[in-house]
């Protein structure tokens, strides 16, 4: 089985598997808990459904410590040009690993029941492979592991770094965001930037894109009138 952690409170100091602390921790965790506390290794032949999510053989996996774009997500070049990145980054981890022998170490099953894991290909580990290629970023959240990696790919332009693009958990956040105010009937963006006041409508070319932050005056609008009246001017496309 899988370790189960309470909450992600002990996720960082399992990243690091020589710890001693993490070997207390685990030892008191299983005292308070009762629960059975074993690190897992299994493998298999790998199928990616996106840039960080697998699986090995029956198992689902997720990569430990790296985040990708996710698969409706885009990203804006530089030249100013829209693309689909999150498909490009699953399209990118399937053509380089699929039907491949994984071998994984298991760390904790996540909320979702995905094994966050540790996995590893022909040696190599999995996670730092897709960073350093610049097809998913370093999670800096939950570790530090793949910082240097993401430097490099950075440096080099590589893959996703070709483009302006937000943090895959910030459009997850997003995304959750706009779904609830599209429930409640709010669903216009009242965004700030450069170019002044501006809302965008569902179907606009940058709604998704854009993020509504309320500390920066930043706004929902139920109604065009609404943010018209408050000063607000329609996004051209």
């Amino acid at each position: 089985m899988a370790i189960l952690f309470p909450n992600l409170a002990l996720h960082d100091a399992f990243a690091n598997k020589d710890s001693m602390l993490m070997v207390s921790l685990l030892i008191l965790l299983s005292s308070i808990t009762g629960s059975s506390v074993l690190a897992e290794s299994f493998s298999g032949h790998v199928g990616f459904y996106d840039a960080d999510t697998l699986h090995v053989g029956e198992k689902k996996v997720r990569l430990f410590g790296i985040d990708a774009p996710e698969m409706d997500q885009t990203c804006l070049r530089f030249e100013g040009v829209i693309w689909q990145c999150g498909r490009w980054a699953a399209a990118e981890a399937k053509a380089r690993f699929n039907d491949k022998v994984a071998s994984c170490d298991a760390l904790y099953q996540d909320r979702y029941g995905r094994t966050v894991a540790r996995c590893f290909v022909d040696g190599k580990d999995v996670a730092e492979y897709l960073v350093r290629a610049g097809i998913a970023m370093s999670y800096r959240k939950y570790s530090l592991d793949y910082i240097d990696a993401e430097k490099l790919a950075v440096f080099n332009s590589r893959g996703i770094w070709t483009s302006a693009l937000d943090a895959p958990s910030d459009y997850r956040a997003s995304k959750l965001q706009t779904s609830q105010r599209l429930s409640d009937g709010c669903s216009i963006k009242g965004n700030i930037s450069s170019s002044g006041h501006i809302y965008h409508m569902p179907r606009q070319r940058f709604y998704e894109r854009t993020q509504i932050n309320p500390s920066k005056g930043e706004r929902w609008f139920c109604s065009e009138a609404d943010a018209v009246s408050a000063g607000w001017r329609k996004a051209i496309q």
